[in-house]
């Protein structure tokens, strides 16, 4: 029990902090194997400890504590991302992880881990003992990636709960992507988003400048959509439609 207290305090651990606590490569060794003996701890996955709180026999760090504990620049993105910041429409018990190091995805306590590659380090922020991507990155990968993690319903509804958001940082993050499809999808899913975002002019004129030039389609499948000129899509007829009705009826009047 003497270094139970100061390992709740850490929520998870990995055996080189347990080195560092105890001072020794041999008592670290000797307090996993005890501490694992007696339900104290678990191991989550190859070097990396949950401890369990007496009271609730639950694991005490959350899922996404855990999720961004992997590794040292693991970082909590897209839909989790939005969990995180209380944004989200529904609870999926899949955890996306943005991290440079390869893992097999795994489950643990009833949650799924999955990573989700970056082109380039994502801008993170702390947040309850968790990194977590900053709010105008989560905006931007969720819109990249919808159709591979949460969908297009899902992904307004969470962009809707945004109370708002900063455009310089949102050019910032698009810049570094540096994808005109992506400018094209951003700045027509946000413009139509932006009665609650309140996004300046200037934002989306920047979009229209760096947007590819060739038509695309925002979703693909592509029957009941419509062409928007301004940004060069072929869009859903209304996504407010979309958030209200389900993305099966988005084509409703």
């Amino acid at each position: 029990m003497k270094y139970y207290e100061k390992l709740v305090e850490l929520g998870c651990f990995s055996r080189q902090q347990l080195v560092e606590i105890t001072g020794s490569a041999a008592a670290a060794s000797s307090l996993i194997y005890d501490y694992l003996r007696k339900g104290y701890i678990e191991r989550i996955r190859h070097d990396l400890y949950a401890v369990i709180s007496f009271e609730t026999k639950q694991p005490v760090p959350s899922r996404y504590q855990i999720g961004s504990s992997l590794y040292p620049d693991a970082c909590i993105t897209h839909h989790s991302a939005f969990e995180v910041y209380g944004y989200a429409n529904q609870v999926f018990y899949e955890i996306y992880i943005a991290t440079s190091s390869r893992f097999v995805d795994f489950e643990y306590n009833g949650n799924n881990y999955h990573r989700i590659a970056h082109k380039t380090e994502p801008k993170c922020v702390i947040i309850a003992n968790t990194r977590v991507t900053e709010l105008e990155q989560t905006v931007i990968d969720s819109i990249q990636d919808f159709e591979k993690v949460s969908g297009l319903e899902e992904t307004l509804r969470c962009i809707m709960l945004v109370p708002s958001l900063n455009a310089e940082k949102l050019l910032t993050t698009l810049d570094v992507l540096d994808n005109g499809f992506l400018y094209q999808k951003c700045g027509y899913i946000l413009e139509e988003s932006n009665s609650s975002l309140g996004l300046p002019e200037w934002f989306f004129q920047e979009c229209m400048k760096h947007s590819a030039k060739s038509k695309r389609y925002l979703l693909k499948e592509k029957d009941k959509l419509v062409y928007n000129k301004k940004w060069s899509l072929y869009v859903p007829n209304s996504i407010i439609n979309i958030v209200n009705k389900g993305i099966s009826e988005y084509d409703a009047v």
